[in-house]
């Protein structure tokens, strides 16, 4: 299987609990249930399953990976978190078409060059069923949509705000490489609930400090993010990507360093600084050209058939053409009621900003120069190319650069929170090892033998 292949179902395995390479050779579990989760429920083969898969991405690694018991509480609230986001996404009317799903799962073979049939191989040879894998795409297209209209709904960015980010830049450009352990607090958390959040994550702290235990395989034993099992892993970030509390303090910190504990938002959270790298571009000058141009346009209607419309523009054009005034002519008979008066003028504008075939045809011919007829979605056109520009764009791209920038971190502090959210008042029963019945053991406590 191909890099490109694994890495896909890491993701879409480890959240749905389809067997990997290794669940092939385990032996079938008895299908009880593990958990109900409100009307949902989760399976023990499942659960085995998404269990099996952790331990086959560690392989060579499993002294990283908690106890037993524990890696598969953190699996069983992974699957848990799944089921209430296609709940919850679902709910709201997000779906995926068949022809969706045919259409992601082709670009999964294609990515990987193969077809499907290649592709159902592929995951057979492997021990995955290719309905189960289908149904892990769905799910994972299900809760990407849903926190897309996360984003939409709740997360802005004021010009305010992207204006500060750009005063507060460093000169540098610098990228941080990050992972983090997060102890979770309630929303409204008791003193008690405090103490005991603050004794975990100091008895983490103390673990890592001494050596006992690396970041990646605290955070996969003990960290209440979602991310735990990928290490706690965050990726590349620049510093308007990183919630405010931390930014001062990691530009001061060396590759290796970890912050922490701090008081957040979603409980107390140590973060690592993994690596730094330069990801400065801002020498660089971004330009693309510009075209200041005029057209006319005669639509297709129930009225004016689209052999009509063509041969009124053909008679517009040859009018150009023998000597008659562009704009007097855009006045006189153009169907586009935004330029008509404007003698058909579009002003500046990218070759892209009035779709594909309409930049097409401005490019292919020189400044004063007018296209054949061409047929657009809106009806037949004539454009008048009046002159071209180059235009610098550096400061536009990057005021969006940081406008997606402090989204990301925005979306990924209040996404955190809603799921929290949506698990503290979903209905979930454990129905596995000692665990009573409609509670969450909480995770294992580092400061306890």
């Amino acid at each position: 299987m191909t890099k490109t292949l694994s890495a896909v179902l890491a993701t879409l395995l480890a959240l749905a609990g389809v067997s990997a390479p290794v669940a092939a050779q385990q032996t079938q579990p008895l299908d009880r249930i593990a958990a109900v989760v409100d009307e949902d429920v989760i399976l023990q083969s499942e659960l085995q399953r998404a269990v099996n898969n952790i331990k086959s991405q560690y392989a060579g690694r499993e002294h990283q990976l908690p106890p037993e018991g524990v890696l598969e509480r953190q699996v069983l609230e992974r699957l848990v978190l799944v089921k209430l986001q296609v709940a919850r996404a679902e709910g709201s009317g997000i779906r995926v078409s068949g022809e969706e799903l045919n259409h992601a799962v082709a670009s999964i073979a294609q990515q990987n060059g193969t077809d499907v049939d290649g592709l159902r191989q592929r995951l057979a040879q492997d021990g995955i069923g290719f309905e189960d894998f289908r149904n892990s795409v769905r799910e994972e297209i299900i809760t990407q949509r849903l926190r897309q209209s996360f984003a939409q709904s709740r997360i802005s960015v004021s010009e305010g705000e992207v204006d500060a980010a750009l005063a507060q830049q460093s000169a540098g450009g610098m990228q941080y490489h990050l992972a983090h352990i997060l102890v979770a607090l309630p929303d409204g958390a008791s003193a008690e609930q405090i103490a005991t959040g603050q004794s975990k994550v100091d008895g983490i702290k103390n673990l890592v400090d001494k050596g006992e235990l690396d970041f990646a395989a605290a955070a996969v034993r003990y960290s209440d993010s979602p991310n735990a099992l990928e290490g706690g892993d965050l990726g590349w970030r620049s510093l308007d990507e990183i919630p405010n509390a931390f930014s001062a303090q990691i530009k001061a910190m060396k590759a290796g360093d970890v912050l922490g504990p701090i008081r957040g938002p979603s409980g107390f959270q140590l973060l690592k600084l993994v690596e730094v790298r330069d990801g400065d571009n801002a020498a660089a000058t971004h330009t693309v050209t510009e075209y200041h141009a005029r057209h006319i346009l005669v639509r297709v209607t129930d009225q004016v058939d689209d052999a009509a419309a063509k041969a009124k523009i053909e008679t517009l054009r040859a009018r150009i053409a023998g000597g008659a005034d562009f704009q007097a002519v855009a006045k006189e008979s153009s169907d586009d009621a935004n330029s008509r008066g404007q003698g058909g003028d579009l002003g500046w504008f990218p070759a892209d900003a009035f779709g594909p075939d309409f930049g097409r045809q401005v490019e292919s011919v020189q400044d004063e120069g007018v296209t054949a007829p061409f047929r657009t979605d809106a009806g037949w056109h004539i454009v008048q190319r009046v002159a071209t520009r180059q235009t610098d764009v550096t400061d536009d791209n990057k005021r969006a650069q940081v406008r997606d920038q402090i989204g990301r971190r925005k979306l990924d502090d209040e996404y955190n929170r809603f799921l929290q959210e949506l698990r503290g008042d979903a209905y979930v029963s454990f129905r596995i090892g000692d665990r009573a019945e409609g509670t969450a053991e909480p995770a294992a406590d580092p400061a306890k033998p």
